[in-house]
């Protein structure tokens, strides 16, 4: 084997190395991912250890979650550089790579800021930055996009590969799962305490009706004329506390409806 051969096998050996590498750390990162977002059912828990996670595993310059709301708009919900960033409306105008992505469900990737036409209103604070790629993953469910991760890479940092943006598009998808089933949860939970609240109606009305007809049952009691003619009522003094316990409940009961 000559010396170019032989150069040409361990270049190509270390280039295997270095993709398994690459592969362990995939994995480890959707490993730590599935252990923490399979522990909550929480929204802001979800994206936000998501946007971290992935922030940490490529070395960003920005991760960001965006979700989309029925009536149009697109919330910053999760952010990997200000956690404290929740919750934020955001003018998708100012983004036109998360809109691509809202509009078309598909990745939008951008390999250099610096050349990409659409971003130049930002190109100034991009370069400022340092910012070399733009990458904008679709949260979908059922083939509609409900959210999108932004990622940005430092200019001097390490470029998104091919299964880079497999991996991301793996976490995307883990997401929308997630989310669903805490939206779920909470369903669940909302009409759970529904339901507890009518039935505990039920019984209070139950218990009014049983109360009502043990009232009647007693009520009233022998009258007595006097000398007038008049007719009296002799009813016992816990008889009449009852009678106003119940009138006042009835009372409640009209007002509120």
């Amino acid at each position: 084997m000559t010396a170019a051969l032989a150069l040409d096998e361990v270049e190509r050996l270390q280039a295997r190395l270095n993709a398994m590498e690459q592969e362990r750390k995939h994995l480890l990162a959707v490993i730590e991912i599935l252990q923490e977002i399979g522990g909550t059912l929480q929204f802001g828990d979800i994206v936000q250890s998501v946007a971290r996670r992935l922030g940490e595993t490529f070395g960003l310059d920005r991760c960001s979650i965006f979700l989309a709301e029925r009536g149009g708009n697109v919330r910053l919900v999760a952010s990997y550089e200000d956690p404290g960033i929740r919750n934020y409306v955001v003018d998708l105008g100012r983004y036109p790579e998360l809109q691509r992505a809202f509009t078309t469900g598909e990745t939008v990737f951008i390999a250099d800021v610096a050349t990409d036409p659409s971003l130049s209103p930002a190109r100034g604070s991009l370069t400022a930055r340092r910012v070399k790629s733009i990458t904008a993953i679709p949260i979908s469910w059922r083939g509609s996009p409900i959210g999108a991760i932004l990622l940005r890479t430092f200019r001097d940092g390490p470029a998104f590969s091919a299964a880079d943006l497999q991996f991301c598009q793996v976490v995307a998808n883990l997401t929308a799962k997630a989310l669903r089933n805490a939206h779920r949860f909470e369903r669940l939970q909302r009409q759970r305490g529904e339901t507890d609240h009518l039935h505990r109606r039920e019984r209070e009305q139950a218990a009014l009706i049983g109360f009502l007809r043990q009232l009647l049952a007693v009520y009233p009691p022998a009258l007595v004329a006097d000398e007038h003619g008049d007719l009296a009522v002799a009813g016992s003094p816990e008889l009449e506390r009852l009678v106003g316990v119940a009138q006042a409940v009835l009372g409640q009961e009209a007002s509120a409806r």
